[in-house]
């Protein structure tokens, strides 16, 4: 009943929390700072308006947490994202471990002696602590650099690397984490590191990579079946939750009454079925948006329950301390990665600026901190809250060193002020109402629009604020060179003259490559011409008769060609991502609300399906949200 009690007030708090989160964004500080000071502002440290002694009522809604984030962990190591720059990512993740292990672990191994809260610990206590708190800040943060990457719209190889050692870092510190955390317990415990501890950790090692196979079988079998959303996102909140209590009683039931302790890695367990359902199975994407769904939500709970336990007062203390262990870390992590850059021969600036965007830390080094602080019986809050005071500082700076360093490879692709960049580019030949109004629809939708006519009435008569409209004395390519250029991606000819629309749409083609060339004949027998040069042929007649025959048959894609969809869009985008190059559609990993509906490769159309092989230069047509399409652009071109 208590937890009940508990339980309500804490939901109230949450809502609360998110609120905060909000306007801590606002301030340019990560959501998670303001769970975080929710949580110490409403516990023994601040208004009083619930005990910290409720988090140990609440561990459940922990292990809840815990197990969504490892999902997501799991779910985000696609590794035919990350094949292309395997390498460099292997040795990258090899040599941080190393160096980054090393020196934090020293520096914290120096710095308990000097920390009041810490002082008088043994040898063996002070190693185990060591080894816990080097493990959990090697710790990164996929969430927050996916989240500044698409900020900046950035892309390229350090874009590509830095997210690729970022995902597999947190693969490999869960597994460390499994084995430093038997380690720990070992010396602590005061138990002797010899053979036999060493087959144990081996068998626990194995037993998790069964249990997480039989995880990943359980949630292939759940997604599969055609049960309501709600019904299988409460079943996968119950399966992680499972995951975590079942892993705890086995551990207390074979210390009680088996010779040997087994003890089962629950981070790595629900990281595992994360990672087959994402890699192995056809439900990739409806379990991303489950996970994507509740994630806020799961956030809200766990960071601001963490806050509650946190000590301010051993926080004040530890500032000091966090600090320097945060400088370490950096070192740490600039001298791995710059050493692993240089020995697989990555360019120099690369190795120079790449470090700076590995800085970042969030949701699974907390989640690591709390298992942690349990393993220490003694030291145990204490330790979490000078490590989430380092993890505090890692969130704050990471994303502004992340942002800094993409920036100074010239892979952001924010435009500058005044500056368009990344934007199609058309000229539309003859000023009418229909071409003013094209011109409007086209700049709503981002596109940089040019209008011309060799009619000086025309321009006149039309002349509008919103629209960049010219007079050219004629079509030419003197008087086109300033209105077209090897950007341009596409002019749309109107003049009453077909003489004139045909010439122009020759030396939009020859002079300059234009790819799409857009006509309307005033006189049919000019048609064969327009076609001899690849243009697309506009007969308002026929048009009207073949939209009216849409409408009838098929009105919600007429609604979406017409724009008149408030929801979806279709839009056509050129695949200049060089790693796209003969990915299979399948293997896109595109947003569940995004189609792809035509490639059309050398004036080819090509109908696609999940084994269709794209290629660098294909024109595709996808529909989708503006924003999900937005994220569709920037991986593929």
């Amino acid at each position: 009943m208590q937890t009940l009690i508990y339980l309500a007030g804490f939901s109230v708090i949450c809502l609360a929390s998110h609120r905060i989160g909000q306007w801590f964004s606002h301030l340019r500080l990560p959501y998670i700072t303001g769970y975080l000071f929710t949580g110490v502002l409403v516990g023994s440290f601040g208004l009083q308006l619930i005990p910290s002694s409720v988090s140990e009522h609440l561990r459940f809604v922990d292990q809840i947490a815990l197990a969504v984030i490892a999902f997501v962990a799991g779910s985000e190591l696609y590794y035919k994202d990350l094949i292309n720059r395997l390498r460099s990512i292997l040795w990258s993740v090899a040599l941080i471990v190393v160096s980054a292990f090393g020196l934090i672990g020293l520096a914290l191994f120096s710095l308990l002696d000097l920390i009041p809260f810490t002082q008088g610990l043994d040898t063996g206590e002070k190693v185990a602590i060591a080894i816990l708190g080097a493990t959990i800040l090697l710790a990164l943060s996929p969430p927050s650099t996916i989240a500044v990457i698409k900020e900046l719209r950035a892309r390229g190889p350090a874009t590509r690397l830095i997210l690729g050692v970022t995902i597999a870092m947190d693969v490999a510190i869960i597994v460390i984490f499994a084995i430093g955390s038997s380690v720990a317990v070992t010396l602590v415990e005061g138990s002797a590191l010899n053979l036999a501890f060493l087959g144990l950790l081996g068998l626990d090692l194995v037993l998790s990579f069964l249990v997480g196979l039989g995880v990943g079988w359980l949630l292939r079998r759940l997604l599969s079946l055609s049960w309501p959303h709600w019904l299988k996102l409460g079943l996968i909140l119950a399966i992680g939750y499972s995951i975590f209590a079942g892993t705890a009683w086995l551990k207390s039931f074979s210390a009680d009454y088996w010779p040997i302790k087994i003890v089962i890695e629950p981070l790595l367990v629900t990281l595992i079925g994360g990672f087959l359902i994402t890699n192995f199975s056809p439900f990739r994407d409806e379990f991303a948006e489950l996970l994507h769904d509740i994630g806020p939500v799961v956030y809200v709970a766990f960071f601001t329950i963490t806050g509650l336990s946190l000590k301010l007062d051993i926080l004040l203390t530890a500032l000091i301390f966090a600090a320097a262990l945060f400088f370490v870390r950096i070192l740490a992590i600039f001298i791995g990665s710059s050493l692993a850059l240089t020995i697989v021969g990555e360019p120099s600036r690369l190795r120079r600026l790449v470090w700076l965007g590995l800085i970042t830390q969030a949701g699974i080094a907390l989640g690591l901190a709390r298992e942690a602080s349990l393993l220490l019986p003694a030291q145990g809050e204490a330790f979490a809250t000078l490590i989430i005071a380092v993890i505090v500082l890692n969130e704050i700076f990471g994303p502004l060193t992340l942002r800094f360093a993409l920036q100074r490879l010239g892979e952001s692709n924010l435009p500058e002020p005044g500056i368009r960049d990344d934007v199609r580019d058309v000229l539309i030949l003859g000023i009418e109402q229909q071409s003013i109004a094209l011109a409007r629809q086209l700049s709503a939708r981002g596109w940089r629009v040019r209008v011309a006519d060799t009619d000086p009435e025309h321009v006149r008569r039309m002349a509008t604020e919103d629209v960049d409209e010219r007079y050219i004395p004629e079509i030419s390519l003197q008087t086109l060179s300033g209105l077209i250029d090897r950007s341009t991606d596409a002019v749309v000819a109107l003049l009453e003259k077909d003489e004139d629309n045909l010439r122009a749409c020759q030396i939009a083609l020859e002079k300059f490559g234009v790819p799409r060339l857009i006509a309307r004949p005033n006189r049919m027998d000019q048609r064969e011409q327009f076609r001899e040069l690849g243009a697309i042929i506009i007969d308002p007649a026929t048009a009207m008769v073949n939209l009216l025959e849409q409408a009838v048959r098929a009105p919600q894609s007429l609604s979406l060609l017409l724009h008149t969809d408030p929801v979806y869009d279709v839009v056509q985008m050129t695949v200049t991502n060089q790693e796209i190059d003969g990915r299979l559609v399948r293997d896109l990993r595109l947003p569940s609300d995004v189609l792809l509906l035509e490639i059309s490769r050398s004036g080819q159309a090509i109908v696609p399906h999940g084994y269709t092989r794209l290629r660098h230069g294909d024109e595709i047509t996808v529909v989708g949200k503006p924003e999900s399409l937005r994220e569709v652009s920037l991986r593929i071109g």
